[in-house]
């Protein structure tokens, strides 16, 4: 697998959102381990933009190992900046599943209320209106009445 090439535009964008990041994976004195590439691919996989700290000393491991985990995992080398590394791999779109049977959420409503006297702003207030309920004219919310059945229909019933 090879890194992938981004244009400095690109890079800048993703330096700027890695920004307030806190390091998800510490590589430490050992360096390299299968176990560490395989909790970055998770964390890559999960995420997509991630830092990576690295505790070593030596500026050209870290410069080895950033270019490593870049061509291995398949993902673009952001930024290296001290004992910090931030890669980037674009995330898979999660499919939604519809489901047919699912009836509409609460819905939210602003409401205006003026006041008695001209020169005041009108106060707004949000309401959430359930399924079953339903706003009025004044901005109250009330229960929606059961539908009412016919005489010789609730006859048939009993």
């Amino acid at each position: 697998m090879s890194a992938i090439i981004l244009t400095p535009s690109q890079r800048k964008v993703h330096r700027a959102n890695a920004h307030h990041l806190t390091p998800v994976v510490m590589i430490g004195q050992e360096g390299l381990s299968a176990s560490v590439t395989k909790e970055i691919n998770a964390a890559l996989n999960s995420h997509g933009l991630i830092k990576i700290r690295v505790h070593g000393d030596d500026r050209l491991a870290r410069e080895q190992m950033f270019q490593t985990l870049a061509e291995e995992l398949s993902a673009a080398p952001i930024q290296h900046i001290g004992k910090l590394l931030v890669l980037w791999r674009p995330t898979a779109e999660k499919e939604k599943t519809v489901d047919e049977d699912r009836k509409p959420g609460p819905r939210e409503f602003k409401v205006l209320k003026y006041s008695k006297r001209g020169g005041q702003r009108p106060e707004v207030r949000t309401v959430k209106v359930l399924g079953n309920q339903r706003l009025s004219a004044g901005g109250q919310v009330k229960r929606a009445k059961p539908k009412l059945k016919s005489i010789k229909k609730r006859n048939l019933d009993n």
